[in-house]
């Protein structure tokens, strides 16, 4: 797979996801955009699940740990929030071969799809890896820790983009007992690590619509199999380009709102996919739960049609029952916009953007 990195854009600490926050997509990051919205109501159904089989209307999808023009920029990122707090990483005791598992297959998927960054060889215990975006050349012994400047899942973890969960199955249920969250979204990784499913999604979600969708996905969870990976999208309306928003850092991020008018919505409020991917490892039957944030400025929507009149429809018609949408930040200000771009005209079905070429900037 052929893409483009950019450059780092500045010295530590980043400004691209904090301080300035200087973030900008390019064209073809646009249209590799995995826009959320595929009809034009938002209805909480069910889980939305589909195969993850590195297919998709956009580029995004076609890989299994998606890797951008914005990786260099998110990985300084994920170090600099890792240097001011170490609670974003752990792996519980008891996950050692999970963690080890998880790294081979990350380091597996990645060398796979963009072989012309990654490497990975592995002759029984004896591995190397390359990773040339960042000039990282390593042989290491799978399985002992200390041929490793740190633990497996942090190191490969580091080298990637997205947050990711490792799950335990055990008591009828499922265990968050792992990860590397840098950049969630209102929740605190470090407060729910070791709980099981129903309490730590208790402590997200509160409509009932949301909770039957819970023990829905729990079941559902459950029965994957290492064969049958799965995907879905979901997606918030943020304000300004911040990945990291977890409840550690809303001392900065609650500030974000300040200044935001109805003149500047089109480029502070930005539609944030999360791409989220569920991966059984076979031998230790943990789950690798992925979650990747993209992020979309209305301004950047509206180059392209189907999206922006999409987008304008499902806000302006967003069922205010739906408890994780219903304190959403300049709303009304972001229909008023994104109404220019919508004649009323059917649209098609699905996702994707049905163009390669973009409308000029609005």
């Amino acid at each position: 797979m052929n893409l483009s990195i950019a450059p780092r854009s500045g010295d530590a600490p980043p400004n691209v996801f904090r301080g300035d926050m200087t973030f900008r997509n390019s064209d073809a990051g646009i249209l590799r955009f995995p826009f959320p919205l595929d009809t034009d109501r938002f209805e909480m159904k069910g889980v939305g699940v589909e195969p993850q089989d590195r297919n998709g209307p956009t580029a995004a999808y076609r890989s299994l740990f998606d890797i951008d023009e914005h990786y260099l920029d998110e990985v300084a990122e994920r170090a600099f929030v890792l240097d001011q707090d170490r609670s974003r990483y752990h792996v519980l005791p008891h996950m050692e071969e999970a963690q080890w598992e998880a790294t081979d297959y990350i380091m597996r998927a990645l060398a796979r799809d963009f072989p012309a960054h990654f490497s990975y060889r592995r002759e029984d215990r004896n591995c190397r890896w390359e990773n040339r975006l960042l000039g990282e050349r390593r042989d290491f012994t799978f399985g002992r820790a200390e041929t490793l400047p740190c633990e497996a899942f942090e190191y490969i973890t580091r080298q990637a983009q997205g947050d990711f969960v490792l799950m335990d199955q055990r008591q009828g249920t499922l265990w968050l007992d792992g990860g590397m969250v840098t950049a969630s979204y209102g929740w605190s990784f470090d407060f729910i690590l070791g709980m099981n499913w129903h309490d730590w999604h208790g402590t997200l979600v509160g409509a009932v619509a949301e909770s039957r969708v819970i023990d829905q996905a729990l079941r559902m969870t459950m029965m994957l199999s290492a064969e049958a990976p799965q995907r879905r999208v979901t997606w918030v309306h943020a304000v300004r380009p911040r990945l990291d928003k977890s409840l550690e850092n809303k001392i900065v991020w609650q500030h974000d709102v300040d200044g935001v008018t109805a003149e500047t919505v089109p480029d502070d409020i930005f539609v944030r996919s999360e791409f989220q991917q569920l991966y059984r490892l076979p031998r230790s039957n943990a789950i690798i739960f992925v979650l990747r944030n993209y992020l979309l400025s209305l301004r950047d929507v509206a180059r392209v049609p189907k999206w922006a009149a999409r987008l304008h429809r499902v806000l302006r018609d967003l069922d205010p029952a739906l408890a994780r949408f219903s304190n959403i930040h300049f709303r009304r200000e972001c229909v008023d916009w994104l109404a220019r771009f919508d004649d009323g005209r059917p649209l098609s079905s699905g996702a994707g953007p049905d163009t390669e070429r973009l409308e000029p900037r609005p």
